[in-house]
């Protein structure tokens, strides 16, 4: 796997990480001495974690579903609320970008049990959880300064400013109906004239349904409503992170099943 990463070969890396994923999984589900102990096998998982950063935000096709994928699930997030709370950052980054608005929320849940600041984790925190729009605007200009000098985010400043100012955006105008354009602009940390022309790009491209009251300046939303088409891809989007949890959470059981039954025999064989 580092081999891989040292050359940069991405794909190849993310088929290396799987296959350490694996080999930890498995080792951990075998009885001592051939296993692993509960205490090594979360030091191996928060290794893995923290390697699968430069396979995850370098490989451009599967590294967001990727880290999505391997952060959220139980056993991992254990390991990152245990020994690694700053990966939080990462993660909430690559749910920010990828607009997995849903996971948000379990986010906010698993802030409150980790003794972590992070202007990423705060901007998400004060939108979803306190709902505080000036605290989120601070933060927003907060995370432009990290994102810009993170090793790992450097290059993800831009689309993560964008979709973060739409998520502050959607939530302003759950509940408004007419909005000041200068008043939008300082909480998308923009000028007014830039706030504007981004707002009519998001109405050209049928993103936002709006208009502009170029009288009073503001923007008047229209019916909010989504179809039935649009609900049914929202509540099924998470549904492969949803059914992995399950998965990995049967296997758990199965494995130690097993390793009773083998504990069993032993002691039958042994009388």
């Amino acid at each position: 796997l580092s081999c891989l990463i040292l050359m940069a070969r991405w794909d190849e890396a993310m088929v290396a990480l799987n296959a350490v994923r694996y080999s930890i999984e498995h080792r951990s589900s075998l009885p001592s001495p051939a296993g692993m102990s509960s205490l090594r096998a979360l030091k191996e998982r928060t290794w893995l974690l923290h390697w699968g950063l430069f396979v995850f935000w370098n490989n451009s096709k599967k590294g967001l579903e990727g880290i999505i994928d391997l952060y959220t699930n139980e056993k991992y997030m254990q390991a990152i609320q245990t020994n690694a709370p700053h990966l939080l950052r990462y993660l909430t980054a690559a749910v920010i970008v990828n607009k997995r608005k849903r996971l948000l929320n379990e986010l906010v849940k698993i802030y409150q049990h980790c003794n972590y600041v992070d202007p990423i984790v705060q901007f998400v925190s004060c939108l979803y959880s306190k709902f505080d729009f000036q605290g989120a605007q601070d933060r927003l200009h907060d995370c432009s300064n990290v994102l810009s000098t993170d090793f790992f985010l450097h290059n993800q400043t831009g689309l993560f400013m964008e979709e973060a100012r739409i998520f502050i955006f959607e939530n302003y105008c759950r509940i408004h109906q007419k909005i000041d354009i200068k008043t939008l602009g300082e909480k998308l940390a923009m000028q007014p004239e830039a706030a504007e022309r981004w707002i009519v790009d998001l109405i050209r491209n049928a993103y936002l349904d709006a208009k502009i009251d170029s009288t009073n300046n503001c923007v008047v939303m229209g019916h909010q409503s989504k179809n039935i088409y649009q609900q049914v891809i929202d509540k099924t989007k998470d549904l492969n992170v949803r059914g992995g949890n399950a998965l990995n959470a049967l296997r758990m059981v199965v494995g130690e099943a097993k390793t009773e039954g083998r504990k069993r025999r032993d002691a039958r064989n042994d009388d």
